[in-house]
């Protein structure tokens, strides 16, 4: 799980050591030039306050944030070269569009002229030239989150922080902007890093996944490696699929479950400590023991039958071990499911997928 080190120094290289209250983060976090890397995790996991440490909004216990070389850790927040993007924007409503994204050239000395040239040419780029007279009441979400990240980007930052950029958004106006940060990131040089909760902004807008829980990096890497080979049950969660550690022996994976182990056979053939994952829509229910008898076939029990768009979702208790099956509407009537129901569950050997631990 080791980050890349950037190129010759450039870029971000850190380790953020935060203690707040009963609270521990540390964390090591590298991006390089024109990488965009996503901190996914669960709330109280750490992010934000990574993400205000890089800024020099937090306090850090140690550790070190060098940016292309240079030791940020003594400087003050405005002159880290860094630009942030709040959850909320934080536009300053008193001023125009324009002086909005002008503020951030204005305070490292550009002249008025010279800071409202540069910041009108940044609200030609995310679509919002017309709007520079206007006052921030004016603007929709969206338009806030453009202009937000025009102020950002004007002050022309080695580093850009993104907390959160589309949570504040609808969800039609949240697939809009989603699509034209991506175009932003795509032609920022700099590095960048974003927080999120939400697996599809890090998996739409990042190069690299990094996932934090309880303060520490537990899993790293592309998002379709991240996505293909969750290490955490919080991981499994967010990509959809069922996910258990054990002990391979040939094609047999040994797992803990609530009755003592239980062995799943697979495609797959390697020795010593695994992950084993199938995704849901694998798991097939029959109200009776199926005839033929497959081999990953176990008894279990309904704990509880979700809709979830044109699927529905029925997550299952063991004993052998817990598991969510993914079937139709129609499915689900000719099984006649419901809370507390016996079932019969069964997953082939060729839909598992088995992976080191």
């Amino acid at each position: 799980m080791t980050a890349p080190e950037p190129a010759e120094g450039r870029g971000l290289d850190a380790r953020l050591v935060v203690r707040r209250g009963a609270f521990d983060l540390d964390l090591a976090l590298t991006a390089a030039p024109g990488e965009v890397v996503a901190l996914l995790g669960p709330n109280g996991a750490g992010k934000s306050t990574a993400l205000r440490a890089l800024a020099g909004l937090v306090a850090m216990a140690g550790g070190h944030v060098r940016l292309d070389g240079r030791d940020l850790r003594p400087l003050p927040p405005d002159r880290r070269g860094v630009g942030m993007v709040f959850q909320d924007y934080l536009l300053f409503p008193h001023l125009s569009v324009l002086e909005n994204v002008a503020f951030g050239p204005r305070c490292q000395g550009a002249g008025r002229r010279a800071a409202r040239r540069r910041a009108a040419g940044w609200l030609e780029r995310v679509g919002l030239a017309e709007y520079a007279p206007a006052r921030p009441r004016a603007l929709s979400g969206g338009q806030a989150q453009r202009v937000a990240l025009a102020r950002a980007l004007a002050v022309e930052p080695g580093l850009l922080l993104l907390d959160e950029p589309l949570a504040a958004l609808d969800a039609h106006t949240r697939l809009e902007i989603r699509a034209a940060l991506r175009r932003h990131l795509a032609g920022f040089a700099g590095a960048a890093v974003l927080v999120t909760h939400d697996p599809l902004d890090a998996m739409v807008l990042a190069d690299r996944i990094a996932v934090v829980e309880g303060g520490r990096l537990v899993q790293e890497g592309a998002p379709a490696e991240v996505a293909r080979r969750p290490r955490t049950d919080y991981v499994a969660r967010l990509v959809g699929l069922n996910l258990y550690r054990g002990k391979a022996e040939g094609r047999t994976v040994v797992i803990g479950g609530t009755e003592g182990e239980y062995a799943l056979d697979t495609v797959d053939s390697p020795q010593g400590e695994v992950f084993l994952a199938f995704a849901p829509s694998s798991v097939a229910l029959y109200r009776t023991r199926p005839d033929g008898s497959p081999r990953n076939l176990w008894r279990t029990r309904v704990a509880a039958v979700e809709r979830h768009g044109d699927r529905v979702h029925v997550r299952l208790s063991g004993p052998p071990f817990d598991a969510v099956a993914d079937i139709t509407p129609a499915a689900v009537a000719e099984l006649q499911l419901s809370e507390g129901s016996t079932i019969w569950a069964a997953v082939k050997a060729t839909e598992t997928h088995v992976y080191p631990a």
